[in-house]
């Protein structure tokens, strides 16, 4: 009988206040009973840029190829990964106003944090309950306190 694949839980969140603003993003990390907490912040950011660098900082913090359930709530993630980013890519990042892809860099930096792993990107409504996205608001919440003006 084979084992199930281990799977990496991941649950990021990002902000900004005011938008734009001071910044912070955060994301656990959760493999069987180990857990990683990270955080970070920017002194002049969007609440996209902390999202995105949630997700980018959580896959890069992982050390092997990883079967991944990516926990956000943000819509502009997971659309982003799941929908719009095979069109950007081959309308040379390029949006459909041919407008050029707003956080072209951080899309770019996900994308390649993303390559190695199997993800199942799930979108859950923030602030709504859920311990553990709450639980990354904190961290991220923690992170943009800890600028000034934040």
């Amino acid at each position: 009988m084979e084992l199930a694949e281990p799977i990496v839980e991941i649950w990021t969140d990002g902000g900004c206040r005011p938008n734009p603003g001071p910044g912070g993003w955060g994301a656990i990390l959760r493999f069987g009973t180990t857990e990683k907490e990270l955080s970070g912040s920017d002194p002049a950011t969007t609440n996209n840029r902390m999202e995105l660098t949630a997700a980018c900082s959580a896959l890069e913090a992982l050390k092997r190829p990883c079967k991944v359930v990516l926990h956000t709530d943000s819509e502009y993630v997971r659309n982003g990964m799941e929908r719009w980013v095979k069109g950007w890519v081959r309308n040379n990042w390029r949006n459909s106003a041919r407008e050029p892809v707003a956080n072209y860099e951080l899309w770019q930096r996900l994308l390649a944090a993303a390559k190695p792993h199997d993800i199942d990107w799930r979108w859950v409504r923030g602030h709504a309950g859920d311990p553990m996205n709450e639980r990354a608001d904190a961290l991220a919440t923690a992170a943009r306190r800890s600028l000034p003006g934040g």
